[in-house]
């Protein structure tokens, strides 16, 4: 008997197994599956051509759209385009109801888009994966694992990565290596915003929304032409959004929205062969803080055993050899389950929507970026590009990770930093020949400064004035971080005929980056930072970490990347892909206690090299179906290992990710569009590196994080004409994510461990002569409950946190255009 994906299913997903129970029927089922796809598009198109023929004047007029891509740094049709693309224009992304970068993955095959990173409590940090290839660490001192690009221009850090769609005119989320155009750290993929360009005619478009939790949303963006050669564009937005976490100890909402957006461009085109395009954009966000609640505590490990012996909870003792001999409290595990504020148990658990904590939280966020793009034709072969780029990034987040009224660990970062970049492009295209040869130069800077209070100091001698009601201690780090990246990169294709065409690209990167800092922990907690900071091994405060001079080292890569496309018919193109990618090493900027010779411990680059094959197939005039498979292999992962308790990278093994994709658009009537694709993800850990001194917190039998096994999207919508004048449209669309940890450690506390379907609905009114609309929608109609975000330390620290998904909510939006 035939059986469906799990995902075309909304039943309940109560008996599906927890992760740790998953099946590895069907490894092989990505590597035949690409087979069938293709002889499917041969009898579909059989099958629908006929229907094709004998469908009515106005069921013909509704057909599919030619998508225009610049996923190989070229416009080129999406179905000609030897790559795994989801592509989306603007319209696309509101009818499918997409807001933000975050909720792309509601509706791409293989990616997974996070916010609120875990180490970071900013919710504007973007922790993303595709094909189970990203970054967990969204810190100045980690580079993330999948490339985000703002009209070509590559975002350095995570915090800012996150962000709403308010003026774009496309997004494209590029799957696998990306490593010959794109460069460094786009072994996952790579995402692809683009800006709406100006208007020759005056006019615009305008939004306002409001909606549950008190949502407040507006929206204008005018075109104003000064001339025919000089054309600019203006728009402005805000949301603001209550919280849907709050805080038992004094009301505050998590998880608010209060944004503010502007951007503008201005682009000069004196001649058919010249233009030059300039564009400036300002992001503020200053919020409440992640909305993070208690997840669990392990009341033996050492620092929750600790703070409760502190806090006076009855009966509580320290599970570990007696420091001070006969001392009742330094005995057995003997941690009280019973309902007592000053305990570390699981009666500190508010619920999936209240957090417990008492410390400071904030997320705050101050971003402004200006561009410069000229492109000059100069024959009709040769075009030169250049396209320069300033962004400067200002963000905080301060969580109260353990989230009860107990001091276990309170994170506060703040982070600065700045970048600039340069890259020419030469691109060159006759009748059989098209390429591109480019230089890339990339300079960035970072200055953060964390402060980690702990529960419990380092060093047992003051254990002792802890349980006397003394105060914890304090890590202090004061950070600079310097990156200078030179790339060199050149690909070409060269098409035999209308059906058979082949590309090769190659691209050397190297980077330099310097450390220098001073981490140094104090006691008590409340001493003040010394100031002029310590450059010796000891301080008044307490000891010194890292010498405050200044570390570099240099990581180099050759990637490359090579593929043959042909057409089996005038509408079904297969191909079949090699590439690579690399992720750049750095220094760790986290410790608890000294190093050897008080030395940065740095960790090196990984790599991602992947065959794909694919097909993609327009089988009618209203029916595509684009299918791919790959194998990767991810080497020297930077995996998440801990030294006491301290998070640190290193290049700690190897894994094998296999995988199938197939995303499909069919509009069988002029009223009637169906959408939607769906992956499957078998990953595998081939080796894990031993590491002196550090506790692996990954196995051979885990599975990597943000890695759902099936992931899966279908929408429908139906439109009918109302009188002469309107237009009514309903849409439900389904999305569907199997279960996922994550973390390495695949901590199940704080993991998906049941599949999730999400559920949005609308009805949206146009008025087709006026040109405005009203809209009504609910997201989560079925008020799923399931963990968007988790992070633990049960070993040591002994906390695990969580963030839940918004229930339910309706929106409601009027749009006009002018």
């Amino acid at each position: 008997m035939n059986r469906l994906p799990p995902f075309l299913s909304i039943k309940s997903t109560d008996h599906l197994p927890r992760l740790s129970e998953r099946s590895n029927t069907g490894y092989f089922f990505a590597k035949t599956l690409i087979a069938t796809s293709i002889g499917l598009s041969f009898i579909a198109s059989n099958i629908f051509a006929q229907e094709v023929e004998q469908a009515s004047q106005a069921q013909v007029d509704r057909q599919l759209e030619v998508i225009t891509v610049n996923a190989r740094r070229r416009e080129e049709s999406l179905q000609e385009t030897p790559i795994a693309v989801s592509a989306f224009s603007a319209k696309e992304l509101e009818r499918r109801g997409i807001e933000s970068t975050q909720d792309l993955d509601r509706v791409t095959p293989s990616l997974q888009f996070a916010t609120s990173g875990q180490l970071s409590g900013n919710n504007s940090a973007a922790v993303v994966f595709i094909r189970g290839v990203g970054q967990l660490d969204p810190t100045s001192s980690v580079d993330p694992g999948v490339g985000i690009y703002v009209d070509d221009v590559y975002m350095g850090r995570s915090a800012g990565g996150a962000m709403d769609f308010k003026d774009i005119a496309s997004v494209e989320v590029l799957r696998g290596p990306q490593g010959t155009l794109f460069g460094r750290n786009t072994i996952g993929g790579a995402v692809l915003v683009r800006s709406a360009e100006p208007s020759e005619d005056f006019g615009g478009k305008a939004r306002v929304r409001i909606g549950e939790d008190n949502l407040r949303e507006g929206f204008v963006a005018v075109d104003l032409p000064i001339s025919e050669e000089l054309l600019t564009r203006f728009s402005a937005g805000m949301r603001k959004r209550d919280g849907y976490v709050i805080r038992e100890f004094d009301g505050q909402d998590l998880g608010n929205d209060n944004t503010y957006t502007l951007n503008g461009t201005i682009q000069y085109q004196p001649s058919e062969t010249f233009k030059m395009t300039l564009r400036g954009d300002f992001t503020d966000e200053d919020e409440n803080g992640s909305p993070f609640v208690f997840a669990g505590v392990n009341e033996s490990a050492p620092v929750a055993a600790i703070v409760s012996v502190a806090a006076g909870c009855p009966g509580a003792t320290i599970p570990f050899a007696p420091i001070a001999p006969g001392d009742p409290r330094f005995g057995a595990p003997n941690v009280p389950n019973i309902d007592d504020p000053r305990c570390a148990n699981d009666f500190q658990n508010k619920g999936d929507y209240t957090n417990g904590g008492v410390a400071p939280v904030e997320s705050t966020l101050t971003a402004w970026g200006l561009s410069a793009a000229l492109e000059w034709e100069v024959n009709n072969e040769f075009m030169l590009k250049s396209i320069s780029a300033y962004r400067s990034t200002q963000w905080t987040g301060i969580r109260d990770a353990d989230n009860t009224p107990l001091e276990l660990i309170t994170t506060d970062v703040a982070s600065d930093s700045e970048q600039f970049s340069q890259e020419f492009q030469v691109l060159y295209e006759n009748d059989n020949l098209s390429g591109i040869a480019g230089l890339y130069y990339f300079d960035e800077s970072s200055d953060d400064r964390l402060s980690i209070f702990l529960g419990f100091p380092p060093s047992p001698p003051v254990i002792s004035s802890l349980l006397s009601g003394g105060p914890g201690t304090r890590d202090l780090q004061v950070i600079h971080l310097e990156t200078e990246s030179y790339a060199l990169f050149s690909e070409w294709a060269y098409t035999f005929s209308d059906d058979l065409s082949v590309s090769a690209g190659l691209r050397y990167t190297e980077d330099d980056k310097r450390f220098q800092g001073t981490i140094m922990n104090l006691f008590p907690s409340s001493e003040p930072d010394p100031s002029p900071l310590p450059t010796l091994a000891t301080s008044e405060g307490g000891p010194l970490f890292i010498f405050n001079k200044l570390f570099s080292d240099t990581y180099s890569a050759t990637t490359g990347s090579a593929s043959i496309r042909y057409k089996l018919d005038d509408n079904i193109n297969t191909y079949l892909s090699y590439s690579s990618s690399f992720k750049s090493g750095g220094f760790n900027s986290r410790y608890n206690a000294p190093t050897a010779d008080n030395l940065p411990i740095s960790f090196g680059e990984e790599e991602v090299t992947s065959w794909e094959v694919g097909v993609k197939a327009d089988v009618t005039n209203n029916l595509r179906i684009n299918a791919a498979a790959f194998m990767s292999e991810y080497k020297d992962i930077q995996l998440i290992f801990r030294q006491g308790v301290v998070p640190l990278l290193f290049n700690a093994g190897s894994a094998s990710i296999d995988g199938f994709e197939l995303e499909f658009t069919y509009i069988p009537t002029s009223n009637l569009m169906l959408e939607g694709g769906f992956s499957y993800l078998k990953d595998k850990i081939d080796s894990v590196t031993d590491i002196d001194g550090a506790a692996a917190t990954i196995t051979p039998d885990n599975s990597l994080p943000l890695t759902p096994e099936w992931q899966g999207n279908v929408g429908a919508s139906y439109s009918m004409e109302v009188g002469n004048n309107y237009e009514l449209t309903t849409r439900v669309d389904v999305s569907y994510t199997d279960s996922q940890y994550f973390d390495s450690s695949n901590t199940e506390l704080v993991a998906q461990n049941d599949a999730v379907t999400y559920v949005t609905a609308s009805v949206k009114l146009d008025n087709l002569v006026s040109y405005w609309d009203v809209t009504f929608g609910i997201n989560n109609l079925t008020n799923e409950r399931f963990l968007e975000q988790g992070n633990a330390s049960l070993a040591t620290l002994g906390y695990a946190e969580a963030i839940y998904a918004r229930p339910r909510n309706w929106f409601l939006s009027f749009s006009t255009e002018f």
